[in-house]
């Protein structure tokens, strides 16, 4: 493939940890752009011009400016298929994406720090916000997990799009100070990820910026 890619993100960004990730197993080359979200640069005109939601990761593709870490995994996916992060029959699939959809529609937002802004202007309060809303998430992933197909991974023996959502989630989780011991099964899918070549490549601490 011969598509010209830039990534704008933020190192310690989950939604841009997803994206690096894949980048990374498929063995795509792109430019990297950090965004200070710190400095805010993500409110700037220059990036809102790109992405106007003021969130990151944004990814260009040709010179197209995209958003949205969902959908740029899938397009990954269907533009370089091989190594696959989703499974190969229509069931597997759905089980991969409600596993990714738990965190990236039902966890991770509701704990961004742009929604935290406007629940309240203590510290406190916030990370306590944060903290009942990511454990609730997980809670759902994990009995998802027993019910499932959990192995090595979220699904099976395979690093999935699931995984790609799960483990930066489970970084928050650690920022937050939630109790991980109440998900063993989750707690087992991340360490065996960041001790894969690629999870860690595309981690927060091998990232610009990174503190």
């Amino acid at each position: 493939m011969s598509d010209q890619i830039e990534l704008l993100h933020y190192w310690r960004s989950s939604c841009s940890w997803r994206v690096r990730w894949a980048l990374a197993i498929k063995g795509i080359s792109y430019k990297s752009t950090p965004i200070n979200l710190l400095k805010e640069e993500q409110k700037i005109d220059s990036y809102t011009a790109n992405n106007p939601s003021a969130f990151v990761p944004t990814i260009k593709i040709n010179g197209e400016s995209l958003a949205e870490s969902g959908a740029i995994l899938e397009w990954l996916e269907e533009v370089y298929p091989t190594p696959a992060i989703l499974p190969q029959d229509s069931l597997s699939r759905i089980k991969v994406r409600q596993l990714a959809l738990t965190i990236i529609a039902g966890t991770q937002p509701i704990q961004n720090p742009a929604v935290l802004k406007t629940v309240s202007s203590s510290p406190e309060a916030r990370q306590e916000f944060g903290r009942h809303w990511i454990a609730n998430g997980l809670a759902v992933y994990e009995k998802l997990l027993e019910r499932g197909n959990p192995g090595t991974y979220s699904f099976g023996s395979t690093v999935t799009m699931a995984d790609l959502c799960l483990i930066p989630q489970v970084y928050n989780a650690n920022r937050f100070n939630v109790d991980m011991s109440q998900f063993p099964l989750i707690s087992g899918i991340n360490q065996r990820c960041l001790a894969t070549k690629e999870c860690d490549t595309a981690a927060p601490h091998n990232q610009p910026g990174a503190s």
